[in-house]
């Protein structure tokens, strides 16, 4: 009788990993990782306050608030967004980042293609936005020229990077074989009950 049930559960293993089945797991964890990869990243991503200019009359003179806590304040006419860093790293151009139409990150993960080298899948995750990398090492600049977009001077001579990725890939890399345990263990189970 436990023969029987031996073979059986050979069997049913042996059916359930068929190369496209299998084929089909790898593909899904990949990008599952990718997915919380992405969800860490985007949240470690520094937000800018977007650009605004100064709200003016007709004639030119500028327009102040007259009520509230912001009494006697410049009133500020918003130009652009913050958070183009952080939705560069779903969106496929600059321009998509900048604007706000980058996708989220489920809409843009069916998007990216999973590639199959030798025993590994891989996923490529950039951010398009040009100054990314800046941010994430670090950057040089010039203590003491003035920044028209910062209204001040800078400082100091170096800025130190946030680190966003490489944080939140070494957070995922610790985290990965228990994913993978979990998420095999689930598939196995669905197929033996078959």
């Amino acid at each position: 009788m436990a023969r029987n049930v031996f073979r059986d559960l050979q069997r049913k293993v042996q059916q359930a990993a068929s190369p496209q089945e299998m084929e089909d797991l790898y593909r899904d964890c990949c990008k599952e990782l990718a997915a919380r990869f992405l969800r860490k990243v985007m949240k470690r991503t520094p937000v800018g306050k977007g650009s605004f200019e100064v709200k003016r009359d007709k004639d030119g003179t500028v327009k102040k608030y007259q009520r509230g806590k912001k009494k006697g304040q410049v009133k500020l006419k918003r130009l652009t967004n913050g958070g183009t860093l952080r939705r560069g790293w779903t969106a496929k151009t600059y321009e998509e980042a900048k604007d706000g139409s980058a996708p989220d990150i489920a809409t843009a993960l069916d998007g990216m293609q999973v590639a199959h080298k030798g025993k590994t899948y891989e996923i490529r995750i950039t951010n398009v936005v040009p100054y990314a990398s800046f941010v994430e090492l670090g950057h040089r600049q010039e203590p003491g020229r003035f920044v028209p977009v910062l209204g001040k001077r800078l400082k100091n001579g170096w800025v130190e990077g946030q680190f966003m990725m490489k944080i939140s890939s070494e957070e995922l890399a610790a985290q990965v074989p228990a994913i993978l345990r979990k998420r095999f263990q689930s598939w196995l189970e669905g197929r033996l009950d078959q």
